[in-house]
């Protein structure tokens, strides 16, 4: 069993973060067990040929998983969070296994960043939203459905006795994987404060091609714009937009003016990026009424 106990100033420092470094080590496991990660199984079948990127670097998966550094910042990226796999006290070797893992990532998982991303970030944009609205209680609630919150302890089954932990005034980041099928807790490092990584939201559509309009609203709007509409049904960014659909992110942005000018789709900020979504009158157009439900959250 599981748990972190809270105190008043923890609750206050409640952060959320994005790990590229967490998500390529994640991701490494992932195809060690594909039984185990059927949502990834059309991702898999590709990393599984990647090469020697992959073998090398199983071997020491949970070498990995113990040096794995708490995310500092929101939206690092892994260039700045591998000089802290070393952590205080480097191992002998460490910066070969650095290098292993960039390779890893090079091969396995930034081809598909772009798309991770957009998933991560949305489930962000999500869990900010619904705790400025509803609480931090409502939060806990959904993040996964072994997650109890009870006083002043948030528990879960299935984690070694290892994950138990007083934040003592630290915080906590929590932080969305969608590699990660469980609740994992990794201990504060330095001025990095503890951090609960919990199943993202959205997962289950990661490698699902999106369906293309109708004919009819593509004549409607035009095609590009109907295919945009159709998705933002979850909240996505210019940047992840232009990835799905081949776009340039110019473009993307032109015809996002547009669809938002008509009141088909709203935007909101988080930190540097704009994520839109389709509002009720662009979800009625899709034949989506009452979409909003897309992921368990």
């Amino acid at each position: 069993m599981g748990s972190v106990r809270f105190g008043v100033d923890d609750l206050a420092q409640l952060r959320f973060a994005v790990s590229p470094l967490l998500e390529t080590v994640a991701a490494l496991r992932a195809t060690t067990d594909p039984g185990g990660h059927a949502l990834h199984l059309p991702w898999i079948k590709r990393a599984l040929a990647v090469g020697t990127e992959r073998t090398a670097l199983v071997p020491h998966l949970a070498e990995l998983a113990a040096r794995l550094p708490p995310p500092r910042c929101p939206l690092a990226e892994i260039d700045e969070e591998l000089p802290l796999l070393d952590g205080p006290a480097p191992l002998e070797g460490a910066p070969e296994l650095a290098g292993a893992v960039l390779a890893w990532w090079r091969v396995g998982v930034r081809p598909y960043w772009a798309r991770v991303r957009a998933v991560l970030e949305a489930d962000l944009a999500y869990r900010t939203r619904q705790l400025a609205e509803d609480g931090i209680q409502e939060v806990f609630a959904h993040l996964h459905p072994g997650l109890r919150w009870a006083n002043d302890r948030l528990t879960w089954g299935g984690g070694p006795a290892a994950d138990r932990l007083d934040l003592d005034g630290r915080g906590i980041t929590l932080t969305p994987s969608v590699f990660s099928a469980r609740p994992i807790l990794l201990p504060g490092r330095g001025p990095a404060p503890p951090c609960l990584v919990y199943p993202a939201r959205g997962t289950g559509t990661l490698w699902e091609r999106s369906a293309e309009p109708g004919d009819r609203l593509a004549r409607l709007l035009g095609r590009s714009r109907a295919g945009l509409l159709s998705r933002t049904s979850t909240p996505a960014t210019t940047t992840a937009l232009a990835e799905q659909t081949g776009l340039t992110p110019g473009a993307v942005s032109q015809h996002l003016t547009v669809l938002r000018e008509t009141g088909l789709v709203t935007g909101h900020r988080y930190r540097r990026e704009v994520y839109y979504r389709a509002s009720e009158l662009g979800l009625a157009l899709l034949g989506k009424e009452g979409g909003r439900t897309s992921g368990s959250g």
